[in-house]
Parts: C-alpha cells; sequence; structure tokens
C-alpha cells in the first residue's frame, strides 16, 4: 500500500519533532547542498511529508508530494509559496522527462521492495536524461550494532536495509549508483547518502 510511507505521527508532531530545523538543515540540507546544485532544476521531493526540506529549492522549481493529505495540508500552510500535492495510486502526474532531481529523504525505509520496483519505474520515466534521484536512508551497519538495534526499535519504518540492500534496489532497475557519504545522526543513526541514475537515460544522452 502507497500508505506505507506515512508514519503514526499528527503531521505537527512529526514537524517538530522529528524534523526540527537544526536536526534538517545539520544532517540533511548541508549534505545535500554542499553535493548538488540546483539552480534553475526542477525537483520532485517525493514522500516530501510536512515540507521540511522545501527551503533548499526555489518555489517555482518545486513540487512536494507524499500520500498523505494531512501532512501535504499542513505544508502548504508552513510553505505557502512552495507547491505541494497528494500522491495518489502510486502514479507521478508528471509528463515523461520532465524533472532534473528527485528527492528521497526517509522514505525508502517505510515502503517494501516490490513497492519501491513500481516507484522506481515512474522515475526513470519522468526523469529528465541526465536526472538524479538523491537519496538519504537510515541504514543498517554491522559495525554499529548500537545504532542498528535503537533504529529497529525507535523508528517506524519496517523495511530498513543495509547499504547494499538500498543500492542493489536500484541496480536491480539499471541505475547506476554512487554513495556520497556514511554517517551517524544524533549518534544513534547511521544513514546512507547516495545518487542514483538511470543507465538507460545516460546511454541516450551520450547518443545524442
Amino acid at each position: 500500500m502507497v500508505n506505507s510511507i506515512t508514519v503514526s505521527f499528527a503531521p505537527r508532531l512529526y514537524h517538530w519533532f522529528v524534523r526540527p530545523k537544526w536536526v534538517t538543515k545539520k544532517y540533511i540540507h548541508d549534505r545535500v547542498q554542499s553535493n548538488f546544485a540546483f539552480d534553475g532544476k526542477s525537483v520532485l521531493d517525493f514522500g516530501s511529508g510536512t515540507g521540511a526540506n522545501c527551503s533548499m529549492f526555489h518555489p517555482l522549481y518545486y513540487v512536494g508530494m507524499d500520500p498523505d493529505a494531512g501532512r501535504i495540508q499542513y505544508a502548504q500552510r508552513l510553505y505557502p509559496d512552495h507547491q505541494f500535492q497528494v500522491l495518489e495510486n502510486n502514479a507521478i502526474p508528471y509528463p515523461h522527462e520532465s524533472v532534473d532531481y528527485i528527492l528521497i529523504i526517509a522514505v525508502l525505509h517505510h515502503i517494501s521492495s516490490d513497492e519501491i520496483s513500481k516507484y522506481l519505474k515512474e522515475f526513470q520515466r519522468v526523469l529528465k536524461p541526465d536526472g538524479t534521484i538523491i537519496v538519504m536512508e537510515p541504514c543498517l551497519c554491522k559495525s554499529k550494532p548500537l545504532c542498528n538495534t535503537f533504529m529497529k526499535w525507535y523508528d517506524k519504518g519496517e523495511y530498513i536495509r543495509n547499504e547494499a540492500q538500498y543500492l542493489q534496489l536500484f541496480q536491480d532497475h539499471d541505475y547506476n549508483c554512487t554513495v556520497l557519504d556514511r554517517f551517524r545522526k544524533c549518534f544513534l543513526y547511521h544513514e546512507l547518502f547516495f545518487s542514483a541514475k538511470p543507465k538507460l537515460q545516460k546511454n541516450l544522452t551520450e547518443n545524442r
């Protein structure tokens, strides 16, 4: 079910407890902005929740999308200049090759592998040639048993994976992946930060 992206916090509580500004800036925004330039580039924030990441992007080029209508409504109230919409029927209502970047922050660990496979096909369809997916997810790590135990106990996500499993999801659908960083968030969350580009789109670009 697409609603597996969501977790069981009310929008206001989720925004202020799970996504406080200083945590979001330090662990997410600073890393993303140090690796990518978004000037004039269209961005789809997939699983945008309450819109905590929209401030990285110019409102004209940003759309936040989430299956939770309550969070979308809350995000629109908080950030009236940015655009948000409800994700319905596992489909992204965008034309082919219309998006430069797809941002996925702490979303995939709430979604089964079968469901992710469906979205990966949609991402390939809507990404422009040389488009990029930016991913940051909590990640299991053999050398961090305390972090693993804490995440499994605390996090509502049922599908926290290790690094190889996350990357394999994309590689199985013809994406090239690049690991950008591995880090701990607030001491107890081990995070994986990587990008992915569809091989087919890359080949099409090279042949033009």
